[in-house]
C-alpha cells in the first residue's frame, strides 16, 4: 500500500481554491513574524509575495443565475 500523490495533489489544490484568502492571511502573519525575529524585510517580503502568487484567485460568481 502506497501513498497516492495524485490524490494528495488534488486535495491540496482544492483546499487552495477554497481557502486561498485564509492562506494568504497566514502567509502575511508568518512574514511579519519572521521579519520581527530575523530582519531581512525585503527578502521575506519577496518570498511571501512569490508564495501568494502561487495561490489561485478565487473564481468570481458574476453569474446572474447563481442565487447564493
Amino acid at each position: 500500500m502506497g501513498i497516492n500523490f495524485d490524490e494528495l495533489k488534488n486535495k491540496a489544490g482544492d483546499l487552495l481554491n477554497q481557502h486561498g484568502d485564509k492562506i494568504e492571511d497566514g502567509l502575511e502573519k508568518v512574514g511579519d513574524f519572521a521579519k520581527k525575529q530575523f530582519g531581512h524585510d525585503e527578502q521575506i517580503d519577496k518570498v511571501v509575495d512569490k508564495a501568494k502568487d502561487m495561490i489561485p484567485d478565487k473564481p468570481t460568481t458574476d453569474d446572474p443565475a447563481d442565487n447564493t
